[in-house]
Formats: C-alpha cells, structure tokens, sequence
C-alpha cells in the first residue's frame, strides 16, 4: 500500500464539531490596507528572497537566469528544504517593516530551521552577510553568485541554521525548542522582542508542546515579550500535520486555553494586509501589558499575550504540478521539490519556468544590488534582524562573590547542596538581572534553598509568585528549563540548571545541539564569548532516599564526554568545600558545557576551604591523610606504594577513605596511596583535552605501573575510555554504577554496584598480594575478614531496614 496520496492542493481539516460560536475566541481586527509603496517593497523583498532561497538549493551557474537554463547549471547534489522557505520570508519582510515602523530591538527565531534558504538570502538582501563577510557575499552580482552556489557545499553555508548565520541564536537542527529559547532571550531583557516562527511539524514535539507555558513565567515589567508564530503549512516530510488538520475553532480554543489571544491569518488574496495588521496588533498589546506593570504600578493579571497562527500553503510560489504530482500546497515540495532537474529535461523546464516567474531582473540593478523597492522598508543597520548585537556579542559577566567566606569547617559533615545554597544566594543579590535559576520543581528537595532567603520563584499565574522579581523559574519540563537557559545564556547572561540526575538526559540532544552551536560561534570571528552553560546534578543513585531504580541513572555524563574537549567539563568534588570553589568556578567559566555533580545529603569535609581551592585547581591529588604514612620524615606519604585507591564523586569516595581506614586496621603492612579525582578530564589522554594532565604528572600521581583502581560514580565504560592510551591502563581496574538498584539504603547501594569500602578493600588486598609478600601470606584471612563484616551489615540491613548507625563515622587514621 502507498503513502498518503494528496488530490487536491491544501486541502482544508475536516470540520470539528465544536459549536461556531468558538470562533469569537480568535480576535477580529479591522483589516488595515498598507500603503501602496510599502506593499510594493514587502511584495519585492518576498519575491527576490523566494528566488535567492530556491536558487540556493539547485544553481551552481547561471545565478542570474542570463542564460538559458542548462543541465550544467544545476548543482550535482540537491540540498535544502523550500517547503518552509515562502512563510519565513514573508514574515521577515513584514518584520522589517514593523521594527522600522517602531524602532523596536528584535531577534526572529526560525524554528524550522532547515529553512537556512530562507533566512540567508533576506541577509543577503538586507545586507547582514555583506557586514559579517565582507568580500564573500556583498550585496552586487559577485557575492550573490557566492551564495547561491556554495549553499549545501563544503565550504558554504550548511542546509540548517547555524551559529554562522548572522542573527541566529539557535542551532536549527532538532526540532521543538524555538519557543523556549525564545523566552528565555526575552527573560530580563524589557525592551527586547522575539518573534519566534514555530512550524507546525515542530509544534508536535512534547518541547513545543511545554513551551507554549512559558508565558506563565513572563514578567512584564522586567522582561521582553515573544510574539509566537504558529507557520501552519499543513506538511511535514511526507503527511499532513495535526495543526495541518485542526479548523480554526479548534486551534482558537485550544491557545485560548493557553493563555494566549489569537489572531488566524489566512486571507491569501490579500496576506500583506492581513500579517501586517496582525503584527501591529501584537506589539500594541505588548506595549498595554508592558505599560500596565511598568508605568501604572498595576500588573495585568494573567495577562492574554499575542499570538498569531499563520495558514500559508507549503511551497507557496514554488511549482503547482511535476509528472501529475501535487507540488505546491502538498508535502512533495518539503525539500527539493524538482529532485530531477538535473538529468531531467522536462523538470529542468519547470525549474526554468519557476525562478523566472519572480522576475529577478526587475529586483535587482546593474550591479546586481537590491533595487531601492526592496531596501526602502529596511530599518537602520543595527535594528536589522541579522544585526542586533544581542545576537553576536552580548556578554555580561557576573559580579564575583568570594566563596571562602561561605567556607565549612573541616572534620565535619556538610551538604555540598545546602553549601552551594548560601553562596548562590549571595551571588543572586549581586547579579540581580543577569542570574537565574531554572529547576525541575526540585529546589527545595535538592536542599538549594537558601537561594530563596533572598529572592523569590517567578511564576506569574500564583498569586504568590507573581510580580516580584524572582529570580527562580521552578517548572516540571527539564525542556523547557534547558530552552530557557539557552535563551538566556545566548543573550549574554548567566544561567544555572541544577536537577535529580536521573533526569537531566532528558535534555541530551538539546544539550548537544547547543553545544554544536557554541562550537561553531567559537570558531566565527564576529561572534563574541558567552557564559557556560551549568548544570548541578543531585539526587543521584548513592543517594536515593524516597526512590528507588527509576532515579538511578548517570547516564549525562556519558552524554557531556561526549562533545568537543574545548567545552565538555565534568566535575565530582568530593565535598562541600571543593564543591563551592568548583561551583565558583563554573559560573564565571565562558563558552563551556560544565556539569557538577554533588550529595544533598551530609557528607564528610577533607579539606579546608584554601586545601580545596588548591585540590579543585589541580583537578586531583594525593590525599596524604588516608594513604598509608610513609617513614621518611620528607614525604608525607609512601612514594612507593603496593596499590593506588581513586575516589571519584563523594560517595564513592567515602567508601576509598573508609576502605583505606579498614586496611590500615586489618592489614597494616599494604602500602596504599588515595587519590581523589574532582575534574574528571584531567584523566584524558595527554594532548586529547585542555585539561589532561602531563604523562609525567600522571606517573607521579598514579605511578608508572602499580595496580590502580578507580571507584566511580558513573558507568564504568565512561571512564576506561578516558583512560585508554595512558600509561599501562591494563593495570587500571574501575568499578562504577552497574544498573543494580532499588529503594533500599544508601549502603546497600554501594554493596550491589560493588563500590563499597568492603569491595575496594577486597581488590586492595587481592591484587596488594601480588607485590606484598605479608599481605599474599595472609590473604585469605584477610578476605575471610572483610567477608564476615560485609554479611554482618547485610544481615543488619535486612533486618533494620537502615544502615548501621556507625556506617557513615568520619574515617580516622592514627
């Protein structure tokens, strides 16, 4: 059985059976006619950018259609997609035209971003990629053949939106977080717009789906606004969309439902008049919700924001027909509408036909440049959409807070969380409009709390949230806190994501998209440094008090290893001290993805706040507290030790010190050297990772060829990778999470995935035995030993249903 088969061109939904009263839901404006100069400009800014973009996915000659169209002039591989290309380029000319009507500061956001056609040639048109490459694609006969032909070429512009495309503050991959990272732009920024196209493909993921909320977290009178865009075209790659097939009742109730007014625009015949009147409409409620909050001193509550739903056909201007197949107004014009124009003459013809249609000559003079018809409705160059520097260059760095002062003791039990809490605090007071927080519904569970001594959550549909400031956006989507934190971060701030580690790979792709994109802007000379992007990860598998397997996952670290060396940070301090100077760290960081991972719970401080800042400098070092005394006065530890004990995260590191405390005990003649870990890419391969240490340094720490063992708060698997091509890595042994879990106690945890201090000293001894002749002569004593005290705590366990109260004593060392 074939595909969907289409009979007839856009064809309409089918009637729903809600009552016809609905439709006074949708706002009814009074059509305003355009001015006849203006309506001539939009007319010709859509006709020259529509033949640039499908110029760009088929011409490698003859740009211009100087010639008669040639076999030879069509490109080897066709790439791009024209389906989404018309509706986006309508809506820039119209853009243009309403920014320069209002002096407005505003990003476009295409989030059918393999429309790249689309937005590069209005940059061309508007002059934006003559300004950011100059010599390339300046705006006469030269650089228009430039863009054309590189399009989809090694060596041009990419099919999909990128961090080289002027204005662009979202990599236009993977769909369904346009909307959110256009709310978090707007987030702190009052006198910014973002017009955020969502097409209705894209509106069927579950980020877009979320997004539409985000207006409940929009506070007139510090923020911008977003004028939403619903680009219904009805298709996606080869079927109908579900918005393609809702009538105008149901797509009226379901956004009023929203929150949102809605205004239909569908009038073909006169589509200049009716998005122009529609967008005037938008920014004049804007500017009355703005007004009521910043001027009046009376917020509108729940206020209705504008949105606008927009019916054009798919492909709209392209080809009506090829070979009896719908083109225009069906899914076939999607990407390449005419895939044969280059081995077929009666598609070559149609193509011929097509881009001669829009009379590029008229729209363009001698020298190739844009007619005044077309730059007469463009607003100055700064105002421009590929030009507004909160595009390309907006950095805010925070004010730094001293960390040391936020410092415990010691000898003691802290909460890394609950540590962190106090010095994010004060770190809010200091960066009161360019910090926010955006978390799970999980603050106070993950004991970060004492963020809120000083501020509030910002959710403007609570009558106890709203309107106050809060810098704390708390909202049950990691897609939409992960949106939110993009928009934020890529419009200059500074953003914080901290989460049960279960869930953060929730946001994995939108995490590596984000990544590509900052990978790419670090490589394009024009655009400037932003913040890292920073996640907490808390709540993890050790410590699991009210759930049980389902929340025991550290796969996002996999995920963070992952992407390029130059961003991916990964941190496990080992306790609250470390975990203070680590979090200091990060938040001045710029152009990272850093991810930290800490206890909520109490757990034991090693170090002073000054033996931290050292320790988290290095990334590790040799703990000399827990290794076994070494009995010349010069070294405070053995230089030649029988095994190597690395604690990496603070649980598993508690149980290398605890194992260390055992085996001093039970086996006093192994010689033990304890390391801990706190930057985990310091592991890497020499060369392979800015942060890797030297061979030499690795030998020092590690020694050249003693048995090592790594216990590991991920997987495994993660780490033997980084460790693969250091010195003799077959004596490195790793033990981590091994998906063996339950709703049990945390020491429990630690027996099943066999990083206990019971397990670590096991190994220690075993392989010990190997270079230590005592310890081989006692050995299976020894063992006998360890297993007696693991089944006496198992047997205690199972039969208090807690872990022994002694389990967690700080280890001592005499």
């Amino acid at each position: 059985m074939g595909g969907t088969q289409i009979t007839i061109p856009n064809p309409p939904p089918l009637r729903s059976h809600l009552p016809d009263n609905v439709l006074e839901l949708a706002v009814q404006l009074e059509r305003k006619k355009l001015p006849e100069d203006v309506r001539e400009s939009l007319r010709a800014f859509q006709r020259a950018g529509c033949y640039i973009a499908a110029s760009m996915i088929f011409l490698r000659d003859n740009v211009l259609l100087k010639d008669d169209l040639q076999v030879s002039h069509i490109k080897p591989r066709l790439l791009g997609h024209w389906g989404t290309c018309p509706g986006l380029i309508l809506v820039w000319s119209h853009l243009n035209v309403l920014i320069r009507n209002h002096n407005l500061n505003m990003i476009y956001v295409i989030g059918p971003g393999h429309g790249a056609p689309a937005a590069l040639a209005a940059l061309w048109l508007e002059g934006s990629l003559e300004r950011f490459y100059p010599g390339e694609y300046d705006r006469n006969a030269e650089g228009l053949r430039n863009l054309i032909t590189r399009f989809s070429v090694p060596g041009g512009f990419p099919s999909h939106i990128n961090a080289e495309t002027p204005g662009s503050i979202h990599e236009g991959g993977e769909l369904g977080y346009a909307l959110a990272v256009s709310f978090g732009a707007v987030m702190d920024n009052p006198d910014l717009i973002v017009t955020c196209v969502v097409g209705d493909g894209e509106a069927e993921t579950g980020p877009t789906a979320t997004a539409w909320h985000a207006i409940k977290y929009l506070d007139p009178r510090e923020s911008g606004a977003v004028i939403p865009i619903l680009h219904v075209n009805g298709f996606k790659i080869s079927e109908r969309t579900i918005f393609g097939t809702m009538d105008d009742k149901e797509i009226a109730c379901l956004f009023t439902g929203y929150g949102y007014q809605v205004r239909i625009v569908e009038d073909l015949d006169n589509i200049d008049d009716d998005l122009q009147t529609a967008l005037e409409w938008a920014v004049a409620e804007i500017k009355k919700i703005q007004k009521a909050a910043r001027e009046d001193n009376k917020p509108i509550v729940k206020p209705r924001w504008p949105m606008i739903v927009l019916r054009t056909p798919k492909g709209w201007t392209g080809p009506k027909e090829v070979e009896g197949k719908i083109i225009e107004g069906s899914f076939h014009s999607h990407q390449v509408p005419l895939p044969k124009a280059g081995s077929d003459e009666k598609q070559l013809q149609a193509l011929d036909e097509w881009l001669s249609s829009y009379k590029i000559s008229e729209l363009l003079d001698d020298e190739g440049k844009p007619t005044d018809a077309i730059t007469r409705v463009l607003p100055e160059p700064e105002k421009r959409l590929g030009q507004l520097k909160t595009t390309y260059d907006p950095y805010t760095p925070l004010k730094t807070v001293d960390w040391k002062q936020f410092g415990v003791e010691k000898g003691t039990d802290e909460s890394c969380m609950k540590t962190a809490g106090k010095f994010l605090d004060k770190l809010f007071q200091e960066n009161p409009k360019t910090l926010r927080l955006f978390s799970p519904d999980e603050l106070e569970s993950n004991k970060l709390n004492a963020i809120l001594d000083h501020t509030q959550r910002d959710f403007q549909w609570d009558e106890f949230s709203r309107a106050n400031g809060g810098r704390v956006i708390e909202v049950l989507s990691e897609h939409n806190c992960q949106g939110f934190m993009q928009g934020y971060t890529l419009t200059g701030r500074t953003a914080l994501f901290p989460s049960y580690e279960s869930f953060l790979g929730i946001v994995h792709t939108m995490m590596v998209q984000y990544s590509k994109f900052v990978k790419i802007a670090r490589e394009v000379p024009w655009r400037g440094d932003l913040a890292s992007i920073n996640y907490i990860e808390t709540s993890t598998w050790a410590r699991q008090e009210h759930n049980g397997f389902s929340h025991q996952n550290p796969s996002f670290i996999g995920a963070v290893l992952n992407i390029k060396a130059e961003a991916a940070r990964v941190y496990l301090p080992p306790d609250a001290n470390c975990f203070l100077s680590t979090v200091h760290h990060v938040m001045k960081s710029k152009n990272k993805t850093n991810l930290i991972i800490g206890s909520k719970q109490p757990t034991a401080v090693y170090l002073s706040p000054d033996e931290a800042a050292e320790h988290c400098r290095q990334g590790a070092s040799i703990w000399h507290f827990a290794s076994t005394p070494s009995s010349s006065p010069s070294e405070k530890s053995v230089s030649d030790p029988d095994v190597v004990l690395v604690g990496i995260g603070v649980e598993v590191t508690f149980e290398v010190i605890k194992a260390a405390e055992l085996l001093r005990a039970i086996a006093p003649q192994l010689k033990i050297r304890v390391i801990n870990v706190t930057d985990l890419m310091i592991l890497i391969e020499e060369s392979k990772h800015p942060h890797s240490i030297s061979k030499a340094k690795f030998i020092e720490m590690f020694t050249a060829d003693k048995p090592v063992l790594f216990n590991y708060h991920g997987y495994p698997t993660e780490l033997q990778g980084l460790l693969f091509g250091r010195e003799k890595a077959e004596r490195m042994d790793v033990e981590g999470y091994q998906e063996e879990g339950s709703t049990t106690t945390p020491f429990d945890m630690m027996l099943r995935n066999k990083v206990s201090r019971f397990d670590v000293a096991k190994w220690a001894l075993t392989r010990g035995a190997g270079v230590n002749q005592e310890v081989k002569e006692r050995l299976e004593e020894l063992v006998k030993e360890v297993d007696r005290r693991v089944e006496e705590v198992r047997e205690f366990i199972a039969d208090e249903g807690k872990d022994p109260d002694d389990i967690y004593q700080l280890p001592k060392f005499e």
